[in-house]
């Protein structure tokens, strides 16, 4: 089968297609026919190696998080799913896989796929729609009458997070070009600001949250739009110390390693009297059910800012890396 290979860490030139043996489903595993598959930060990232210090692959490895498919068997165990099934799926961290005619994913980390999507669609959806829904919900546990700041909202992640958060009865300010303005006001948006020509700071006060989805000066710009006592989760700011015991089994060596790196980022948090916490999402089909009930239910929309074939996967890579695309990125397989 044919798939898109990291054969090292570094530039564009370290991926190429290539002809790979077709997966085996073991225990608990679905063998799925890949239609489409979603492109994320995190592809270009893994790619370029900045992310060896969380989750270094073994070498070649098919690259791709997130895809939509058709099941084609099931391993020893599987109850969930049956051949012919359309499903959609985040992969494993550590498995990848999702740029490939084939790829394996794990029962539980699977759902159907909303009726009303097509498989363009639902390629789009897991990792920008999990990484949104639990922020929002589980990690800042956004109430009806709060008021949050998402900076960035017309992105892949920034897409979901505005009509969730919408959903869960927020009021919601972010920043857009003028080439996002109608889409995140679309979307939901109470207040939008052009960050070509204002300062988020000087427009937004005594918000109750921030998602971040920028890091950088953005993130360090953040803290006084808060309100005492108020929240920030980030998915591109530094890791913090409780980041290792969540999400790496307590390694002593990561919990001081991200001690250090946001040391600044906390600092400045606590001079607020505000809390910071960096973000993993996990895979997990139930919360893709529940997005896939939104969907159904017209309360959430997919947003597709280019479709690629999948032989122009690394210029797919590369337009997302550019930073300009409103919404998803996605390849079609077949």
């Amino acid at each position: 089968m044919r798939a898109l290979v990291l054969a090292g860490y570094g530039g564009p030139d370290r991926t190429a297609l290539a002809e790979v043996p077709q997966p085996v489903p073991g225990a608990g595993e679905l063998l799925v026919r890949v239609h489409a598959a979603g492109l994320n930060p995190v592809d270009y990232k893994t790619r370029s190696g900045a992310l060896k210090v969380v989750q270094r692959y073994p070498l070649p490895i098919t690259m791709g998080n997130e895809f939509s498919g058709v099941v084609e068997s099931a391993g020893p165990g599987v109850s969930r799913f049956a051949k012919g099934e359309r499903v959609f799926a985040r992969v494993g961290k550590a498995m990848m896989g999702a740029f490939a005619e084939y790829a394996l994913v794990h029962e539980d980390d699977a759902a159907q796929i909303p009726a009303s999507l097509d498989f363009l669609s639902a390629a789009a959806v897991p990792l920008a729609g999990l990484t949104a829904l639990q922020a929002l919900r589980d990690e800042l546990g956004l109430r009806a009458g709060q008021r949050i700041f998402i900076p960035g909202g017309a992105g892949g992640v920034g897409t979901f997070a505005i009509q969730i958060a919408k959903h869960l009865g927020a009021y919601v300010a972010t920043t857009a070009s003028p080439r996002g303005d109608a889409l995140v006001r679309r979307l939901g948006a109470d207040l939008v600001i052009d960050y070509t020509r204002e300062r988020f700071e000087d427009k937004l006060a005594d918000y109750d949250c921030a998602f971040d989805l920028i890091g950088g000066d953005t993130l360090a710009r953040l803290w006084p739009v808060l309100k005492p006592g108020g929240q920030v989760v980030s998915i591109a700011g530094m890791p913090d110390p409780s980041t290792a015991k969540k999400n790496f089994a307590g390694s002593y060596r990561l919990a001081v390693l991200f001690w250090i790196a946001s040391l600044t980022t906390r600092l400045r948090a606590a001079r607020r009297g505000a809390k910071y916490r960096y973000m993993f999402m996990h895979a997990s089909g139930a919360d893709l059910g529940y997005l896939a009930s939104l969907i159904d239910a017209g309360k959430l929309n997919v947003i597709i800012d280019r479709v690629f074939p999948f032989a122009e996967a690394k210029d797919a890579i590369a337009h997302l890396e550019n930073g300009h695309a409103k919404g998803k990125v996605v390849l079609q397989m077949c």
